[in-house]
C-alpha cells in the first residue's frame, strides 16, 4: 500500500479551495460603484436643463429641455433627445437630434463642483464646449461654439423628468 506523506492532503485541499473561497468573497463584495453623474443640470437659460442618464459601459442617454427661439417655436418648450452620448471616465460627449433645424454637440468633462453633497446645487458640473448648429431652409449650416459650465441640480429637488410625448396636457 502506498502511503501519502502527512500534510500533503491538507496542502492539496488548501490549494484547491483558497482560489474558490477568494472568488466567492470577491463576488459578495463588489467594487464600490462609480460616481453617479446621472441627473439634471442647468442649460443656457433660466428654466432650461440637461437630463443625463449614465448607463452601462459609458453609454449616455438624455435630453436637453429648452425654449424654442425660432419664429415657428418661440417660447415653446422643446425636448431634444440625445442621438448619441458617451462617458469615458470623466470625459463626456453627446450630440442631440435635430429639432427645427437646430442641434447641439457637447464635449467636455464632468467635474466636482462647489456643492458639499449631492443634495447641493453644483455638486457636479459639466465643463466644456457646446456647439449650437443651425441649418437654414437652403441647407446652409452655421455653428456657434461656447465654453460652458452647467451645474447639477440638488438631488432631492429633482422631479422625475417627463419629456413631451406628443400629447398636449
Amino acid at each position: 500500500m502506498h502511503r501519502i506523506p502527512q500534510g500533503t492532503v491538507a496542502r492539496f485541499i488548501a490549494r484547491l479551495c483558497l482560489p474558490l473561497a477568494a472568488a466567492l468573497l470577491s463576488a459578495q463584495n463588489p467594487p464600490a460603484p462609480q460616481n453617479d453623474y446621472s441627473g439634471m443640470y442647468t442649460f443656457l437659460r433660466d428654466g432650461e436643463f440637461v437630463q443625463l442618464t449614465i448607463e452601462d459601459q459609458g453609454r449616455v442617454t438624455g435630453f436637453i429641455s429648452r425654449f424654442g427661439d425660432s419664429d415657428s417655436d418661440r417660447g415653446a418648450f422643446l425636448d431634444q433627445f440625445f442621438k448619441q452620448g458617451k462617458l469615458d471616465g470623466t470625459r463626456l460627449a453627446f450630440t442631440t437630434q435635430v429639432i427645427h433645424g437646430v442641434w447641439y454637440d457637447f464635449a467636455g468633462i464632468i467635474d466636482r463642483g462647489e456643492g458639499k453633497s449631492p443634495a447641493d446645487e453644483a455638486y457636479y458640473v459639466l465643463k466644456g464646449t457646446l456647439v449650437e448648429s443651425r441649418s437654414s431652409a437652403g441647407g446652409k449650416v452655421s455653428s456657434q461654439s461656447h465654453e460652458v459650465r452647467f451645474k447639477s441640480f440638488p438631488k432631492d429637488s429633482e422631479p422625475p423628468p417627463q419629456p413631451n410625448s406628443g400629447s398636449s396636457d
